[in-house]
């Protein structure tokens, strides 16, 4: 990615919903483009105090390039070396607002060098390095040679509903050495490629796919309490129930003899949950006919709800106006029109 003083202010560019946005450093002094770089990390990843190191140019530069994929973000970052703090100011501050520290990053170095001091840990990335990153921690970086990252920004309420075993841990693991962290890097690499090419149900898919590969890299090397388990046991039942959504006898008896309990200890698997497992059935298959209903060629009313699980298209409508305020026929014209 070249780096080329813009003249243009910090924001995203114009375009297409599928072109990424991108942001360039700007400003005729270090200090100004310092400020100009604060701005953008606090538009794109996380509000940091940026400071000049002694390794600092005069003529900094930075870019960052952002795509969105459903919930996630792909954002490549390139920079001059510099020194940045994000502490109890930055987090409790105005990013509060909209919630931008509620995310966790999966980082891979492509060039130069950066230090990181997160919590008790300190690391020092080079290029290959991956790293998962909390945007709740304190963070001390510093860029001590010019430095490329392509990084995936989660919602942290989505990696733990399908790891809840982190929301107990005090430090993050390592990746070092995982076969399936280094898979999510190249997945990253085709998803910055074929993005452009994929419709909302392929975005939708790629999401979901990025999620279970971090899921993959990071649950073998997660500790487990007791309530830990119960919450993984719970993740995996919510992964069975979208791969068995077209079942219409899906239920939770079913479940239960997919799992070897009973129906009873299932129901007390999921007594401090926030849905019951009839209720999750319920909301995946009404998530899945939405998709379906919005898109062109998803097929008839009747064809979808069927093809979700649903046995009766009356009583279709009905939970679905309730779930969502809309009828299924109004969410269909809508699509069309």
């Amino acid at each position: 990615m070249a780096l080329t003083e813009g003249a243009a202010p910090v924001s995203a560019a114009t375009g297409s919903a599928r072109e990424p946005e991108r942001w360039r450093v700007h400003g005729a002094s270090m200090t100004r483009r310092l400020q100009s770089w604060s701005e953008i990390l606090a538009a794109t990843h996380l509000a940091f105090d940026v400071r000049p190191t002694f390794r600092t140019p005069q003529d900094f530069r930075g870019a960052v390039t952002r795509r969105s994929i459903g919930e996630l973000m792909l954002v490549d970052c390139t920079c001059s070396p510099w020194h940045g703090y994000r502490g109890s100011d930055q987090i409790g501050g105005r990013d509060s607002a909209r919630q931008s520290e509620e995310i966790l990053g999966f980082q891979f170095v492509c060039k130069g060098v950066e230090v990181v001091r997160e919590g008790s840990r300190e690391l020092a990335l080079k290029a290959g390095d991956v790293v998962l990153w909390d945007g709740l921690q304190p963070t001390d970086v510093e860029i001590v040679e010019p430095f490329y990252k392509r990084t995936l920004l989660f919602p942290r309420d989505r990696v733990l509903s399908i790891c809840p075993q982190l929301a107990e841990l005090s430090a993050l693991p390592s990746l070092d050495g995982s076969g399936s962290a280094r898979l999510l890097v190249r997945y990253m690499n085709a998803l910055a490629t074929e993005l452009p090419l994929l419709d909302h149900a392929g975005t939708l898919a790629a999401a979901n796919a990025a999620l279970e590969l971090l899921r993959a890299a990071v649950e073998p090397r997660v500790p487990s309490s007791r309530s830990a388990t119960r919450a993984a046991m719970r993740a995996e039942i919510r992964r069975y129930v979208r791969t068995h959504l077209q079942d219409p006898v899906l239920g939770p008896a079913s479940i239960a003899s997919a799992y070897a309990m009973s129906v009873r200890a299932l129901h007390a698997l999921f007594e401090d949950a926030d849905t019951s497992v009839a209720g999750l059935v319920r909301s995946e298959r009404l998530a899945r006919c939405l998709q379906d209903l919005q898109r062109p060629n998803g097929g008839s009313v009747t064809d979808i709800a069927f093809r979700w699980g649903f046995c009766d298209a009356a009583h279709f409508s009905r939970v679905f106006k309730r779930e969502f305020g809309a009828t299924p026929s109004e969410i269909r014209q809508a699509a069309a029109t």
